[in-house]
């Protein structure tokens, strides 16, 4: 009986975890050592230029390193020396519909000044959900990895696509908050105070009983609207609160001009809707105001947290705020350039801009101060 020839360990390394087979990874080192994957990647390439690291947190990360076995993979090392200045732009919403105005055009416009002051080209990625060529499959995002980094526009993107690209430390930016993957860095504006604002104001006007229209799904954008819009009202007294938030899948089927009639009725005089891709909640809001006969501000006040679509920029400019594209997208390349070069990145919050507006003004004088009905007609999607 012929015995196996043992295997040799390689020098440097030391033993992988038992029942382990994939390489450990950076993002393991700096979840084990408690510090940031950019940290690990400091530390590891011994770069003693940029952010001071201290003794103490050097030496944790090269024991996490020890202890799960890891080494620096050379095709990365290679791939990192090599740079190409080139910084990828990938969009899982359609980058240049008809509808610039209300597209990543301006998101746009930032990224590519501070690429170009900073000397990067750009290339952009198609992988729309209109059909580009990585618009699915689990390899969907591999592509981007011919760029040093990658910038990603998108209210819903893949979190494990995402996490691959992290875990591997290809540097990645979303633009726009993300709670997952662990480790991804975003750049986002501070929806939860422009909210907040714009509940302050009217507040200020007299509404205590206030409606915030929104779609019904998790993206970050939405939840920390609504987390303004909440505390808004939680500050304004004890009418407010969870209640005040109707969330639809379909706003423009479910908000029906009876369902406003029966808020006005129970005391409701001002309407708030989100800003979303689709503009669905602020559409929906301005044609069951229509039907339903609402003189606004007379009636009832209105409210946008963020700007209007294009196609409902006429009549009055909503109270609201504006989003400031241009500055999140060049916020978003420094970023990204920082952890192309391996430096610890941060950027705060972006602040948006508040739009006094035409839609709001002090509540009607008396509660049975309703608006006069139109003549009864069958909307469709009424309930």
């Amino acid at each position: 009986m012929v015995e196996e020839p043992r295997r040799r360990a390689r020098p440097g390394r030391a033993p992988a975890p038992a029942g382990r087979t994939a390489r450990p990874r950076q993002a393991e080192v700096a979840r084990l050592a408690g510090v940031s994957q950019a940290t690990v990647s400091l530390v590891l390439a011994d770069k003693r230029q940029g952010p001071a690291i201290s003794e103490e947190t050097r030496q944790k990360v090269l024991e996490a390193a020890r202890s799960l076995g890891y080494v620096p993979d050379p095709a990365a090392r290679r791939l990192a020396a090599a740079r190409n200045n080139l910084l990828g732009v990938f969009s899982f919403t359609a980058t240049f519909p008809t509808d610039v105005q209300h597209s990543y055009y301006p998101f746009l416009v930032g990224v590519e000044r501070e690429a170009a002051e900073r000397g990067y080209d750009l290339v952009l990625f198609t992988g729309s959900s209109t059909g580009g060529a990585g618009a699915a499959g689990p390899d969907a995002l591999n592509r981007v990895r011919l760029a040093d980094g990658c910038l990603f526009l998108g209210r819903h993107a893949p979190a494990q696509e995402l996490g691959r690209l992290v875990a591997d430390g290809f540097p990645v930016v979303h633009l726009g908050r993300r709670d997952e993957p662990e480790g991804l860095h975003w750049v986002g504006a501070d929806y939860v105070s422009a909210a907040r604002e714009v509940v302050d104001h009217l507040a200020a006007l007299g509404h205590r009983r206030m409606v915030l229209i929104r779609e019904d799904d998790e993206a970050p954008a939405s939840t920390d609207r609504e987390q303004g819009f909440i505390e808004g009202l939680e500050a304004v007294g004890p009418a407010g609160g969870p209640e005040s938030v109707f969330r639809s899948a379909d706003p423009e089927r479910d908000l029906t001009p009876e369902r406003l009639r029966s808020w006005l009725a129970d005391g409701v005089t001002a309407f708030v809707a989100e800003e979303t891709d689709t503009g669905a909640a602020w559409r929906a809001l301005r044609r069951a105001v229509a039907e339903a006969g609402i003189d606004c501000p007379r009636d009832a006040s209105l409210a946008l947290l963020g700007s209007p679509p294009a196609d409902l920029a006429d009549g009055p400019e909503p109270t609201g705020f504006d989003i400031p594209r241009t500055r999140l997208g060049a916020a978003a390349v420094r970023m990204l350039a920082a952890l192309v070069a391996g430096e610890e990145a941060t950027e705060p919050l972006v602040a948006c801009t508040f739009r006094p507006g035409a839609t709001s003004g002090p509540p009607p004088a008396t509660e049975d101060h309703r608006p006069t009905a139109p003549p009864v007609r069958t909307a469709q999607g009424d309930q």
